[in-house]
């Protein structure tokens, strides 16, 4: 019984989805690089807006996380996070959105 005192309510087993919703979820992770990249580029546009120091630092931990979920190679992740200079991730970025087209 669920926690209602009924069988079924609001409370969905984990495998118990309908099958748009696992549709939604296919399509989700099957396009999550191009997600990844478009978030990315939002990054790149926030840096070169940044005005402190913190927000700065904070940006570019975001862009970090999202290098990693993107499965960039670390040593180049590694670069960018070095230098920390917005051109070199963008330059990055246009070369990783257009292997993205290629698909």
């Amino acid at each position: 019984m669920g926690i209602y005192g009924f069988c079924k309510g609001p409370f969905m087993a984990k495998n118990e989805r309908s099958a748009y919703q696992k549709e939604v979820i296919l399509r989700y992770y099957d396009n999550l690089d191009t997600i990844m990249l478009g978030k990315l580029g939002e990054l790149v546009t926030d840096l070169y807006l940044a005005d402190t120091p913190t927000r700065k630092e904070r940006l570019w931990q975001r862009a970090h996380k999202a290098m990693e979920k993107l499965k960039i190679p670390p040593a180049i992740i590694d670069h960018i996070m070095q230098k920390k200079d917005v051109e070199i991730l963008a330059k990055n970025l246009q070369d990783w959105l257009a292997k993205e087209k290629k698909k």
